[in-house]
């Protein structure tokens, strides 16, 4: 395929001149006829590596895709740029189903969306086996794994589609959060053929990540907006009552605020949910039954109200915000308590009913160690940003110098003495108790729970009651994330001893441990809570003129999404309005140079963005 044909089609429907790093090999394999399975963090242009092939490719290329919200964003962001697509989901009438397979048939779309389940059914697998199929693309293709966060059965019958094919075509799987486990039961359950396996860097460099520990976190979240009132964000809640409740407050406080749960209809969703993406409302507050598939560019922040429940989950909720490249925030409020919530959650997840025993055990324990990965994101002292690109299997530098924890001064403290009595309480103990138990113990605590399991007779019972609750558990951190403790794998997270806990006893070098200064008491100000605007501000490094002018073209981009009923970003990104800002375009020839605006962006919206342009100012 001529490298001129692809930049062509990636300038005309998409408006960019260039490729982001990584999708041009992988665009490169899906036309050379290769299976593929890319990891590509969100952000990072995933949509264009199957898009873009699907357009060059003869026929049709159907995209397994998990979401109606996904699906209907997808749609509308390609019909809007000049590409024929459509999906086929619960949300269409028989008779519009029956129509959009007609017109598939015919060969008018490119791209045709469809759910999982839609697969198995008579009438879609009919069409596939009578149409030319270029590609059959999976996305969040996480869903197949049962290793996976967001595990769906109806993912691992789509080997069963492609088996039933004529032909069988191309076969690609994307998936923005995937362990090395995961990858390889994609690969497996996928069947696929000699797979060129793609995992771009996991790195966000654009987004900065914090964790504050907080103990008022309505004033926390309170002050945040307020400090950010110009733009937009989600505020993620790990219960619908917490939602609920935030919202009330945030409302009553004066703050453009809707709200998602599932607990509300299917109405009130939708509308809270459009007038999010039309910047209808500035911030969303939600479960993590919003976001997925929501390609709203413009989101400068995420706000986590509770600690979620993995690693996966957070880093995928947290890369909502930045998706045009643009800074953007990402701010955990943790306290201790999140750990109890997450427990009781995942205690009370249904899991489907096609799982043996054996498989039931096995997805709890492995939801019990993503817990404490998570916890131990929200606890450690060190850089934040290499605790995520580890846990992904990812090479990282100590520090980059640029998240929360990278930027705060730590105090640090000679901890041997207390490290060596956990050492000799979890071995009296018979290795039976946990972190609260434990550290119960050494401070002295006199609760009913200590004495009926005669903790209160250990020989270090009370020996660390002057180092403080907080201080006992940072030593209990450290060492698990020092290799001189481990857990359990069972939902209790029992403090086992390893190899290495016998060396804390001999005292032959001293432990020392990392703590922040009490930020629930100063409520400080760090990079994230500073002056109005933030890192995440998008004007903040323009001109006063420039920041006039990006308010002017909002405003305009505000109008002609409502003249055509789609998002205001559909119409151009924010990163596209500053990069007018900076560029100055005077002609629609000059105006096809701005970063995102392709040929029919121009023709479609040119003239209402010139007309701004040319008569502000010099």
């Amino acid at each position: 395929m001529e490298a001129e044909q692809k930049r062509n089609a990636l300038k005309t429907y998409f408006g960019y001149d260039t490729f982001r790093p990584g999708q041009e090999e992988i665009i490169d394999q899906i036309l050379s006829g290769r299976d593929v399975l890319a990891v590509m963090p969100t952000g990072a242009g995933k949509s264009i590596c199957y898009q873009l092939p699907a357009l060059l490719l003869p026929g049709t290329a159907i995209v397994v895709s998990p979401l109606i919200s996904l699906m209907m964003d997808q749609v509308k962001a390609l019909n809007e740029a000049g590409v024929h697509a459509a999906y086929i989901n619960s949300s269409l009438s028989e008779r519009q189903t029956a129509r959009a397979l007609e017109l598939a048939k015919e060969g008018r779309y490119k791209l045709i969306y469809v759910a999982p389940e839609r697969l198995e059914t008579r009438r879609f697998l009919d069409f596939a086996c009578h149409a030319q199929i270029s590609m059959i693309t999976v996305d969040e293709a996480h869903c197949i794994s049962q290793w996976g966060q967001d595990f769906r059965p109806s993912y691992v019958r789509i080997r069963s589609f492609v088996r039933q094919l004529p032909l069988r075509p191309v076969v690609s799987a994307f998936t923005a959060t995937a362990t090395e486990k995961v990858r390889q039961d994609i690969l497996t359950s996928l069947e696929l053929v000699r797979p060129c396996e793609t995992v771009a860097g996991f790195d966000r460099p654009n987004l900065y990540f914090e964790v504050q520990r907080a103990r008022d976190k309505k004033e926390r979240v309170r002050r945040y907006l307020a400090e950010h009132s110009r733009e937009s964000g989600i505020i993620y809640c790990a219960t619908r009552k917490a939602v609920d409740e935030l919202y009330l407050w945030l409302e009553n406080a004066g703050f453009s605020v809707g709200r998602y749960h599932a607990g509300m209809s299917a109405d009130a969703r939708r509308r809270s949910q459009e007038d999010f993406i039309y910047d209808r409302t500035r911030v969303i507050i939600a479960t993590n039954a919003f976001g997925m598939g929501i390609d709203k560019s413009n989101v400068r922040f995420v706000l986590h109200y509770h600690m979620p429940q993995s690693m996966e989950n957070y880093y995928q909720e947290a890369g909502r915000a930045g998706r045009d490249g643009e800074p953007a925030e990402c701010i955990l409020y943790y306290s201790p308590q999140d750990t109890m919530i997450g427990r009781l959650l995942l205690e009370s997840r249904e899991l489907d009913e096609e799982y043996t025993e054996e498989e039931r055990r096995m997805i709890r324990e492995q939801d019990a160690v993503r817990l404490r990965k998570m916890e131990g994101y929200c606890t450690t002292t060190g850089c934040l940003r290499a605790y995520i690109l580890r846990y992904f299997g990812e090479r990282a530098e100590d520090s980059c110098a640029s998240c929360g924890n990278c930027m705060t001064e730590f105090e640090q403290m000679d901890a041997t003495e207390a490290a060596a009595d956990v050492v000799r309480c979890v071995r009296a103990c018979g290795q039976r108790f946990g972190q609260s138990m434990i550290a119960g113990t050494l401070l002295g605590e006199s609760t009913a729970r200590i004495r009926d399991r005669g903790m209160d007779k250990s020989p270090v019972y009370g020996k660390q009651s002057k180092l403080g609750k907080a201080r006992v558990q940072d030593v209990i951190r450290t060492m698990l994330e020092r290799g001189y403790l481990c857990q359990s794998k069972d939902k209790y997270s029992l403090l086992r001893l390893t190899e290495s806990s016998e060396r804390l006893l001999e005292q032959t070098q001293p432990f020392c441990i990392s703590y922040k200064r009490e930020e629930e008491k100063a409520g400080r100000k760090t990079k994230a809570s500073g002056a109005p605007g933030g890192r995440s501000d998008q004007v903040a490094d323009l001109t006063e003129g420039q920041q006039a002018l990006f308010e002017e073209l909002r405003k305009t981009r505000m109008l002609l999404a409502g003249r055509k009923r789609i998002p205001p970003y559909m119409v151009a990104s924010d990163k596209t309005l500053r990069d007018m800002c900076v560029r100055r375009p005077r002609s629609q020839e000059e105006l096809l140079d701005v970063n995102g605006m392709g040929e029919k962006k121009v023709k479609q919206y040119g003239e209402a963005f010139l007309k701004v342009l040319l008569g502000y100012g010099p």
